[in-house]
C-alpha cells in the first residue's frame, strides 16, 4: 500500500486528519488564543512541506555517473 501513495495524496491525507482535529477542538469547546491558533497551523503544515522537499524523485547519482560528467571534457586525456 505504502510503494503506491503519492506525495500528493499523502499531502492531502495529512490536511485531512489536520481539520479532523480542528473539527473536534470546534466540536469540544476548545477556544484557543489567536496566537496559539496561528502556531499550531504552522506547525501543521511543516510536515507536508518537510515530505515535498525530502521525496525520493529517482535514485541518486552513482559515483561513476558522477565521475564521467567531470571527465567528459578530457577526452581520454588525464
Amino acid at each position: 500500500m505504502f510503494n503506491t501513495i503519492t506525495r500528493t495524496q499523502l499531502v492531502g491525507y495529512w490536511f485531512a486528519a489536520v481539520a479532523v482535529v480542528v473539527a473536534a477542538a470546534v466540536v469540544m469547546g476548545v477556544n484557543p488564543a489567536l496566537s496559539t491558533t496561528a502556531v499550531l497551523l504552522a506547525l501543521s503544515a511543516v510536515p507536508p512541506g518537510i515530505i515535498v522537499a525530502l521525496w525520493r524523485g529517482g535514485p541518486p547519482q552513482t559515483v561513476a555517473e558522477i565521475l564521467y560528467v567531470t571527465n567528459k571534457g578530457t577526452e581520454g586525456r588525464s
